[in-house]
């Protein structure tokens, strides 16, 4: 009777993919923030704050992805993107 073991390849800690998996997934959320900027960058121009609406969705999904790497650059890119947005919407009166 064989007793079976992890093969060396298996890996316990939930890396799977290795380390530059997380990089790959922190470029693809910088990706969706330079989206989503330029989106943001025409908000502020009066009467275009509507385009605020959109930047902040585009930019919360690559906020999200992220989170799912280990990086924090792209999380951090996507968060100024929602602030400069919100912070828009705020002062134009489109959020309360």
């Amino acid at each position: 009777m064989a007793i079976a073991t992890p093969s060396p390849v298996a890996r316990r800690d939930g890396e799977g993919h290795g380390p530059r998996m997380g990089l790959v997934v922190n470029l693809l959320s910088i990706l969706v923030g330079l989206l989503a900027l330029p989106v943001a960058l025409v908000g502020l121009v009066p009467f275009f704050g509507i385009a605020n609406y959109l930047a902040i969705p585009i930019a919360v999904v690559g906020a999200a992805i992220g989170i799912l790497s280990g990086h924090k650059t792209g999380r951090n890119f996507n968060i100024f993107v929602i602030v400069v947005a919100v912070v828009r919407l705020i002062l134009g009166g489109g959020l309360l």
